[in-house]
């Protein structure tokens, strides 16, 4: 390997991005300039993707205006919930998310039809972003209910985007103090600069394709292990380990197999995600509401081992898995609930790459056989 190959593209720098950053200084992950933490302990969720998308946090009127356009396209049309169907209860959830987000672009009515126009104009992904946002819900909810035996539970116009998406999974309206965490974690979630997915997707729109192929393609690679399948790897290890007082011989072992403890580290973060603090204290929320102090116990047992042996810090996987375990979702849900939060700073990415589109097309260094003929 050469001294300038970059694997993984640890640490190159390949574009400029207005959307969101990593404060060295004060260790905070900002969203186009605000700390996420403040967001997340100030605001719904549907103002997130309304400053992701237009770069500023909406007034009260333009709120309103979003929520309305939001609740009247919360349902799935009838091909969007058949296409679900056709799927075995099997299936992994993301691909059902990933074949409900495919229909919904083929669907998509404000395209030409054309593949050179496909990109499309900033209103019209302004449009398809709104509509993502509205539906995602319903497909990862009906997605859970159906694995279940459960029938869908149609979407109400009278709640907030938090309260209507637990709604829609568990079929009664949740407590204020689950809806809170609930929302708290779709912020955190929402954006992350240009990590895997999200670079996927500007890769797909550096060709000039459509934002539901990039979204599409985002999911993919959301759906991988070391991306957005760590929160459901951290309760697989949870449910191994069982309780606290079997952390330390459990990790001894882990140790010696050389296994990857998931939910532990970070490329961006060196000294701690800084979204795991809101997250943690939204989880211990739930832990006193559902009177679960040895998740609690479980939690901290692990941390504190694998932060003493190792000094890697957890990344907002670990506390949210157990935070949506508590909430009733199934641990396969877990990615798809990623997807939800996500497909905002996905959409944002989307129209920023296409504001100023380069194709992406990097170079490979070749380390096959020299040029050979046949004999």
């Amino acid at each position: 390997m050469t001294d300038d190959i970059r694997k993984g593209l640890a640490g190159v720098v390949v574009d400029e991005t207005a959307i969101s950053k990593v404060n060295p200084d004060t260790n905070s992950l900002l969203y186009r300039g605000y700390p996420v933490q403040e967001l997340a302990a100030t605001q719904p969720f549907e103002a997130i993707a309304h400053l992701l998308w237009h770069g500023e946090l909406p007034t009260d009127d333009e709120l309103a205006a979003f929520r309305a356009h939001e609740r009247a396209h919360r349902a799935l049309a009838p091909e969007v919930r058949a296409a679900i169907d056709l799927l075995p209860t099997s299936a992994h959830p993301m691909d059902e998310v990933r074949t409900a987000l495919s229909v919904i672009g083929a669907r998509d009515e404000t395209g030409s039809g054309s593949v050179l126009d496909a990109a499309g104009s900033v209103e019209d992904n302004l449009a398809r972003s709104a509509l993502l946002f509205a539906q995602l819900p319903a497909i990862v909810a009906y997605g859970q209910r159906r694995r279940r035996g459960d029938q869908l539970v149609e979407p109400r116009d009278d709640l907030d985007y938090a309260a209507n998406f637990l709604w829609m999974t568990f079929g009664e309206e949740q407590d204020p103090v689950v809806v809170d965490a609930f929302n708290r974690s779709m912020i955190l979630y929402a954006e992350h600069s240009f990590n895997a997915s999200t670079f996927t997707a500007r890769v797909i729109t550096s060709t000039m394709s459509d934002l539901s192929s990039a979204v599409v393609g985002a999911v993919g690679a959301l759906k991988g292990p070391l991306h957005g399948g760590a929160n459901e790897a951290v309760m697989h290890l949870f449910d191994e380990i069982g309780s606290a007082d079997r952390v330390a011989a459990w990790l001894d072992e882990a140790l010696a197999q050389k296994r990857k403890i998931m939910g532990f580290g970070h490329r961006v973060y060196k000294s701690g995600d800084s979204r795991v603090p809101t997250m943690k204290a939204a989880l211990d929320a739930l832990v006193a509401h559902y009177d679960r102090p040895d998740v609690a116990a479980l939690y901290d047992a692990l941390e504190s081992e694998f932060v003493g042996r190792k000094g890697i810090y957890p990344n907002l996987d670990y506390p949210s898995g157990p935070a949506y375990s508590l909430m009733g979702f199934d641990t396969v849900t877990f990615t798809p609930l990623f997807v939800a939060a996500r497909v905002t700073g996905w959409t944002a990415h989307i129209m920023e790459q296409q504001a100023s589109n380069a194709l992406i097309r990097p170079l490979s260094a070749y380390v096959g056989p020299d040029e050979r003929h046949i004999a």
